[in-house]
């Protein structure tokens, strides 16, 4: 049986030429790059050119990439590094309900710290309205946080208006751009962003490095301690084979970013129109067009998202109920609550998320597949309130 892997956004395989790039890190040229000698400096060498291929792709200065271990790394070093360099101009954080994990985590641990946090709403489609943002801010107001695109359903936030708001405010603006970056153009000016998250094994890189984008003269109170690695601004020897992963994943993505950006939509077009035509009683979730290309998250009454998981695994698909982070969670997604679903409709989700192997009969399969499947389990549900 042919295996499908449509669960692009809980993480991609490392293209190849990552892993060309990666190799001699790991034995040959395995250096520390704090070191002097030979050795150490050519790894040196490798890390300052994998900082200046990420700044590259954003639009940024090398000397504003730090290195991090993953997304949720520099998320947390994001909010927490500028709400406690920060606290003596004020103690209060906005953010959105819908925001990965690891923005809402480190906003409980901030508010249990004494910082008041503002979680703005969102509309059906999941998207904040700018006008909320400047209503609420106040000159205790220190940390804007709002994803760039929203990792379940895929909508894309108003982030360059929002940055416009916050620069007028004088407010540090994150924004988790870990779903965009090498799969929509990112340009930290034009988004106006103070601090932006990156994670490479969403765009072909290798799992355990990321990176946070640091605009000149933002004020952030390290995160990790210890040595001088980073500029004094992340403690640890680095990951040099990973970073140089990272690295050559934001030269390739780069290279393809628009045209791959353009196949993938025609291939979300395509399941999206499919499966509204076969399956009746389904929801599309997300903004119609201000959405990643490659997302398609659907809601379908009457049946349990993880059963239809489970069944599309038999067949050799694999595609997600929602986060990745979320997975052993047996609550409903809190993005698809906050986009006004009930809970048995947040129960009934499936997150579609293509990639760069992914071909249009990859969408066929599943569109041939699917229908059945929820069929068979409407047959059996108790939740099927209507005959059929």
């Amino acid at each position: 049986m042919r295996r499908i892997y449509l669960d692009h956004a809980a993480t991609t395989p490392t293209h190849p030429e990552v892993v060309k790039a990666m190799l001699p890190f790991f034995v040959d040229a395995f250096g520390n790059p704090s070191s002097i000698h030979s050795y150490g400096q050519e790894a040196r060498g490798a890390v300052e050119e994998a900082r200046i291929k990420v700044a590259e792709l954003i639009g940024a200065r090398s000397e504003e990439i730090i290195f991090t271990s993953g997304g949720t790394e520099a998320d947390n070093y994001a909010l927490k590094g500028a709400a406690f360099a920060n606290e003596h101009k004020g103690n209060h954080i906005i953010t959105t309900p819908i925001e990965h994990h690891a923005v809402l985590e480190v906003c409980k641990f901030l508010e249990r710290s004494g910082f008041k946090i503002t979680c703005l709403p969102v509309d059906k489609y999941g998207l904040v309205d700018p006008d909320d943002v400047k209503r609420v801010i106040t000159d205790r107001t220190v940390l804007i946080s709002v994803m760039h695109a929203n990792n379940e359903v895929g909508t894309i936030e108003p982030v360059e208006e929002i940055g416009r708001i916050a620069r007028e405010a004088g407010v540090y603006f994150h924004s988790d751009a870990v779903q965009t970056v090498g799969h929509i153009r990112v340009n930290v000016d034009e988004l106006k962003v103070d601090l932006l998250s990156i994670s490479g094994h969403k765009f072909y890189g290798p799992k355990g490095v990321g990176a946070l984008y640091v605009r000149k003269g933002t004020k952030l109170v390290s995160l990790m301690h210890g040595g001088e690695h980073e500029k004094r601004r992340r403690a640890g020897t680095e990951n040099v084979p990973g970073i140089v992963g990272l690295g050559k994943a934001a030269e390739l993505a780069g290279q393809e970013i628009g045209k791959e950006a353009e196949r993938l939509a025609r291939l979300r077009d395509h399941l999206v129109g499919g499966l509204v035509e076969k399956i009746d009683h389904i929801r599309f979730n997300g903004h119609p067009t201000r959405r990643l290309p490659n997302n398609v998250n659907v809601s379908v009454d009457f049946v349990e998202g993880e059963s239809m998981l489970l069944n599309l695994d038999l067949e050799g698909i694999c595609a997600s109920t929602g986060s990745a982070c979320s997975s052993a969670s047996l609550e409903p997604s809190h993005v698809l609550l906050a986009l006004g679903l009930a809970p048995e409709q947040a129960h009934g989700s499936l997150r579609f998320t293509f990639g760069r192997e992914n071909t249009e009969a990859d969408a066929v399969r599943v569109l041939e597949v699917l229908p059945g499947i929820v069929a068979r389990l409407r047959a059996m549900s108790p939740l099927l309130k209507t005959p059929r």
